[in-house]
């Protein structure tokens, strides 16, 4: 009995040696302006109500559903996260903190690819325009013409030319599942803040936005 708790903790240790690497290897490949993605398998099982369920039903393709989007603001001691999620609205904060509210419910944590501009020399103007959005609230109703924003939507606004373009396209949204059909939470969702659901309405969404041309990835 005592060895096979031995070889338990061992085993439990080795598992969390292999995230700090896994956390030190996506520190290490950072740089201003570059866009980490958070993607869990496609037969992964987050709580029924959970948004991150419902994005990944909508938006998956292949073994991998990308279901978040966030901006990197390299610094001199503290890497940081400008991205909108429900828990913190539009916000800056360390990527720890990131980390820590993207582990899984198993303890583990999503997959982290970061994919950086090819012509990436206007990075830090992309950064600077990300904070101008700061404060704002999260965009539960996923509509480009109010104040609040979702994720990939403050990338897109973030990541404009000088004359006002935009470097990622809007496409038309989807919020139905592999079957055709919409998550429980998109119904309740929309039923709740006395709204149709927006299918079809002009978006974005991380997986789209994760195989822009203007994209190239340099971790893992």
């Amino acid at each position: 009995m005592k060895r096979i708790i031995f070889i338990l903790i061992v085993a439990a240790l080795a598992g969390c040696g292999r995230g700090q690497d896994k956390v030190a290897a996506l520190k290490a490949n950072l740089r201003t302006g570059d866009l980490v993605f958070a993607g869990i398998p496609a037969d992964y099982s987050l709580d029924d109500d959970s948004m991150g369920s419902a994005i990944s039903d909508a938006t998956g393709k292949g073994d991998l559903n990308l279901i978040h989007v966030a901006i990197a603001e390299v610094g001199n001691d503290t890497i940081w996260i400008i991205d909108a999620t429900i828990k913190h609205g539009v916000d800056r904060h360390p990527l720890d903190t990131m980390l820590k509210d993207f582990t899984l419910k198993d303890g583990s944590l999503p997959v982290f690819i970061v994919k950086r501009l090819k012509d990436d020399s206007s990075a830090a103007s992309y950064v600077e325009n990300a904070k101008r959005f700061l404060g704002r609230p999260y965009d539960v109703w996923f509509l480009e013409d109010n104040e609040a924003m979702y994720c990939s939507e403050l990338v897109r606004e973030s990541y404009r030319t000088a004359d006002g373009g935009y470097l990622f396209d809007s496409k038309p949204m989807n919020f139905k599942n592999s079957e055709g059909e919409f998550p429980l939470y998109w119904q309740q969702l929309f039923a709740m803040i006395g709204q149709e659901i927006p299918q079809g309405q002009p978006g974005t969404n991380p997986q789209d936005m994760s195989e822009s041309d203007r994209l190239t990835q340099v971790f893992p």
